[in-house]
């Protein structure tokens, strides 16, 4: 799998002690729907992508004891879904614990890709663009300060979906 960076111990991005993926690709949505370069993460784009294989990846969170969960982020993971899929079930061969996907898409834009990953215990998604100028607020769930008001996370399993076009 495609990576731009790794943090193995991160304390900032989740309530837990968690490695942190750097997934490799962006749309730069943010950016496109406000009308300004904003994005924290644009100079991550220009960084050199990692090749890593997946197995590696998910040995060395399951080998470190300090490590309680997984935090996809960086640019955005649900534009590699197919790589994001693939840990996701990598990981769940071994364990049950969290594993958390920064994205910058709204709900309603990933509901395909929402009911794959429900099939997994334990997901945890923040939705929601990156708007300039709000003040941030604490997500409960994740237990860290989000920069805008309009982003949020959820457990997805305990979300209750409305079916819509037969995609549940």
């Amino acid at each position: 799998m495609l990576i731009r960076g790794l943090i193995e111990e991160d304390f900032v991005n989740y309530k837990k002690a968690s490695m942190f993926i750097v997934f490799p690709t962006c749309t730069f949505k943010c950016e496109k729907d406000c009308g300004i370069k904003c994005c924290q993460n644009s100079e991550v784009a220009k960084s050199a992508a990692i090749e890593i294989d997946t197995k590696i990846l998910v040995d060395r969170y399951i080998n470190n004891p300090i490590t309680h969960a997984i935090v996809c982020g960086g640019l955005e993971p649900i534009d590699s879904f197919d790589d994001l899929l693939e840990l996701v079930k990598l990981v769940r061969e071994k364990t049950d614990d969290d594993i958390v996907i920064y994205t910058g898409y709204n709900k309603n834009e990933i509901l395909k890709e929402i009911r794959i990953l429900r099939e997994f215990p334990n997901i945890i998604i923040k939705f929601g663009r990156y708007l300039p100028g709000h003040k941030p607020h604490l997500d409960h769930i994740l237990g860290v300060n989000l920069s805008s008001m309009n982003q949020y996370a959820t457990r997805i399993e305990n979300e209750k979906w409305i079916r819509r076009e037969n995609l549940w």
